[in-house]
């Protein structure tokens, strides 16, 4: 199976190849913005590398957050514009599961993103029960963590620094595309087509200060 894995959520612009046989291929680069110009001539280059057309593709997968706004975007209508022309299937993989599937060794595990703005998006990651991913304030997550792990949390990703006095950090918050790569290979159909998760809603507003629909 040939899968194609993006991440444009962060400061890097990141695509990787995988295909039966062979090593894996990737392509990153740290440029902060501007996801939208290089994405495409990263994919291209990888494709051509490996002496592949897009239609060669079975599954694009691709990071939906929480992240980058516009660059949770920009991956998401890119890799469903893709997998329309090329035939493959297009899915969307939460960082948060990255992060956790790199420290799958540490259980129960508590992978925290920083939404900003004195807020937190996490998710606690237990071989016995998988919680859904939550946003609160930093205040009510440094609550929930003093009473849900009294002997300190164990914790993972980019916000995890916000509360190194409640427990361990633990891993590299950076995503590692082989692991992202994994997780496409096993992501359930469900997880097709990819949907945005956006640590929250967007701040546009219509003339008059209506939200859009």
């Amino acid at each position: 199976m040939n899968l194609l894995a993006l991440d444009t959520t962060g400061a890097a612009c990141t695509v990787a190849l995988r295909r039966d046989g062979h090593d894996d291929l990737v392509l990153s680069e740290d440029i902060g913005r501007g996801h939208a110009e290089r994405l495409a001539p990263m994919v291209e280059a990888l494709l051509t590398q490996a002496d592949m057309a897009p239609q060669g593709l079975d599954r694009i997968g691709v990071t939906v957050g929480p992240g980058s706004f516009a660059g949770t975007r920009v991956g998401v209508a890119f890799a469903r514009g893709l997998a329309l022309s090329s035939g493959a299937t297009a899915f969307g993989i939460s960082n948060l599961a990255v992060i956790a599937s790199q420290n799958v060794q540490t259980r129960p595990l508590c992978v925290v993103h920083d939404a900003k703005r004195g807020d937190v998006v996490w998710q606690v990651f237990d071989d016995a029960h998988l919680a859904e991913p939550e946003r609160l304030s930093r205040d009510a997550a440094e609550e929930r963590l003093r009473s849900a792990f009294p002997d300190g949390a164990v914790l993972a990703g980019g916000g995890a620094h916000l509360f190194t006095g409640l427990g361990e950090v633990v891993g590299d918050a950076r995503l590692d595309a082989s692991v992202l790569l994994d997780l496409i290979a096993l992501a359930p159909q469900s997880a097709s087509p990819p949907v945005p998760f956006y640590a929250r809603p967007p701040d546009a507003k219509l003339p008059g200060g209506i939200d859009p629909a």
